[in-house]
């Protein structure tokens, strides 16, 4: 299965946010790689579209994420947003630990793990977002991401509550930026968390994507080596989303 992503970021207002939920959803309940398991499929909208959005999905195959959650499920935190209430408003996922967030918020690796923690125990799948700040090589790309994906999930692991997780690469370094990353880069790297996720008995069953300017035309010249993308700012048409679903369709 490969699994296809968006997160829409604070791009969209309120009105086109529904608006384009309701495209997706379409395009997912009548799409022959949706339909046949072939392809996974989730939106990330904003916080305050969460509830909508679930309604306009309704019963179509497409997961709901949040860009974000708190590492505490209740409390005196302004501003915050606990993973019980995530769950409780039907989100599947939650992004977590973003190059974004890490920058302009200064969340640290501790607080990350925290987020992850807090995910697991409110079953939501974490969506781990790794990535170099600047270009490498590929094998020192592998140990470093990796090496914060492990730090990402130890607090769940030590407390018994790890499972499946969505690994999303995203090189800083090709996040808005006018192409993605080169190709044989991806597949390595990818391959190599891929490697490293089958020595972790207690993520097993999770996914790899790739994000940072990822759009329609990588699946293909992947020739199946890429397990998945996690679309931004290409997959603001929905059509976009539809010719990624093609390119899945004819991989499989």
């Amino acid at each position: 299965m490969i699994t296809v992503g968006v997160s829409l970021k604070m791009y969209f207002s309120h009105a086109r946010t529904l608006e384009w939920a309701a495209s997706v959803a379409g395009i997912a309940r009548r799409h022959p790689a949706v339909r046949s398991g072939a392809a996974s499929l989730f939106v990330v909208p904003t916080f305050p579209a969460l509830v909508p959005v679930r309604e306009v999905l309704g019963d179509a195959p497409v997961l709901l994420g949040a860009q974000d959650l708190a590492w505490a499920d209740e409390g005196a935190y302004t501003g915050e947003v606990s993973g019980a209430e995530l769950r409780e408003i039907g989100v599947d996922l939650v992004e977590i630990g973003h190059a974004e967030r890490r920058s302009l918020f200064h969340e640290t690796d501790d607080d990350i793990a925290a987020k992850v923690r807090a995910a697991f125990r409110n079953r939501l799948r974490p969506l781990i977002c790794v990535g170099e700040a600047s270009r490498a090589s590929r094998a020192e790309t592998v140990a470093e991401v990796t090496a914060r994906l492990d730090r990402a999930v130890s607090t769940a692991v030590a407390d018994g509550l790890a499972g499946p997780v969505i690994v999303a690469y995203e090189p800083v370094w090709a996040i808005g930026a006018p192409a993605p990353a080169p190709d044989e880069h991806i597949v390595a790297v990818l391959g190599g968390i891929e490697q490293h996720l089958e020595g972790r008995p207690e993520l097993r069953g999770s996914a790899v994507v790739y994000g940072g300017s990822a759009g329609p035309g990588l699946l293909t010249r992947g020739q199946g080596r890429i397990g998945g993308l996690f679309l931004g700012r290409f997959a603001h048409d929905p059509a976009a989303i539809e010719t990624v679903l093609d390119e899945v369709a004819a991989l499989d």
